[in-house]
């Protein structure tokens, strides 16, 4: 009998451990940084138990930034570049967990594995792309090999490929980490998370999968930030200085809340291609705002996340017999949180913090617990979500 290769055995053994030090990356649309988390796990599924040991965004410098800009949520752009960028991205976020690593005093020799989200570049949902021929797709880059061998820890990536091989939209993943996280019996649960695109998980009080439901739901911050790069040179809205010295133009508001995209069946999917500066453009012509100021745009355009947010949660579930726990970017835009607060007057809104979870960390918390499943979990159906364990193994050798 042939004897397994030294990079299966490694991973046997990995898989089998009590407890697994991982860690999670989390890279999204907004390009603010690399979240970088690492955790400590214990069991698998719906026995899982974690531990937030350490976490850290580097923030991209303006440089990295312009390079994925070139490629990001464009149809039409130069495969060299997004070839090229494939490994680069891989190098480059390798490089930033030794360095946090370095931070942190621990040897990379100390981590079981690393679980990438990687980058981004275009997401395409059969209802957007709209030809037949066709399947729903999505592309990340940021090679995971790259990652293995130059911080020589076994690396799972590209994640989404299996949710989509399996008849999914690749998004959102935030699910799979909600339902094994943050359930509880006798409480139905709102999990919001407002990065570039809002998304949430509902768990239901009676903890039927079957009544689980997670989906994009509109523009989180995407608009609200390439608005300010565009027209205040600034990557977003601090504080809501801008959105709160402008006003809300109503006639554009509505414009922008008109599009087939919320009135379509659930669950669903969207991105920054859709929701660009090109869809504002051509919401401020339709409506005649074409000439506000631009601290109203900002206004408007932090109103329309926040309406759009509201008008879902309010379509679809009782709002008094919920509670709400916000993440990402837009739970700290107090613009956003102060009109949620506002509409759902009786609906119990905090951030994930109160449930134990780092509202920042969260997206990079659950890739790490991703990984982990990949390695020792068993395959789960939650809602219309077939029964898939996701991510592409990359050894160091």
């Amino acid at each position: 009998m042939l004897a397994l290769n030294q990079n299966l055995q490694k991973l046997i053994g990995i898989a089998q451990k009590t407890e697994k030090l991982g860690i999670g990356l989390m890279s999204g649309t907004s390009l603010d940084g690399l979240d970088i988390a690492l955790c400590s796990f214990t069991g698998n599924g719906l026995n899982t138990a974690f531990k937030l040991l350490n976490f850290i965004t580097i923030p991209y410098n303006n440089a990295f930034k312009k390079e994925v800009q070139q490629v990001f949520a464009q149809k039409q752009t130069s495969l060299e570049k997004v070839c090229l960028l494939n490994a680069y991205i891989g190098n480059f976020h390798a490089g930033l967990v030794l360095q946090a690593l370095a931070g942190w005093n621990i040897q990379p020799s100390a981590v079981d594995f690393i679980a990438s989200h990687g980058q981004t570049i275009y997401h395409a949902p059969k209802r957007l792309h709209q030809q037949a021929n066709y399947p729903n797709a999505t592309l990340q880059i940021g090679d995971g090999d790259h990652l293995a061998v130059k911080t020589g820890i076994f690396t799972i990536s590209d994640f989404r490929q299996k949710h989509i091989a399996a008849g999914g939209e690749g998004a959102p993943l935030a699910l799979y980490g909600d339902v094994l996280l943050a359930s509880k019996p006798g409480e139905n649960r709102i999990l919001l998370n407002i990065g570039g695109i809002a998304n949430l998980t509902f768990l239901p009080a009676d903890g039927n999968y079957n009544n689980i439901l997670c989906t994009d739901i509109g523009p989180g911050n995407t608009l609200i930030d390439a608005a300010c790069r565009k027209y205040f040179n600034v990557p977003y809205d601090e504080d809501s200085k801008i959105a709160l010295a402008g006003n809300v133009n109503e006639p554009l508001l509505k414009s922008l809340l008109d599009h087939p995209f919320f009135n379509e069946p659930l669950p669903k999917t969207t991105g920054p291609e859709l929701f660009s500066i090109a869809y504002v453009e051509n919401a401020m012509q339709q409506s005649g705002a074409s000439t506000i100021s631009n601290h109203d745009l900002i206004c408007t355009l932090s109103a329309f996340t926040a309406r759009s947010i509201a008008n879902f949660i309010s379509a679809n579930f009782k709002a008094d017999a919920i509670k709400i726990f916000t993440s990402g970017g837009g739970a700290r835009n107090p613009y956003i949180i102060h009109h949620l607060k506002k509409t759902l007057a009786h609906t119990t809104i905090t951030d994930t913090s109160s449930l134990g979870i780092d509202p920042d960390a969260k997206e990079a918390i659950l890739f790490a617990l991703l990984g982990n499943e990949a390695l020792c979990g068993e395959p789960i159906a939650i809602g219309s979500n077939s029964a898939v364990l996701m991510g592409k193994f990359s050894f160091t050798l």
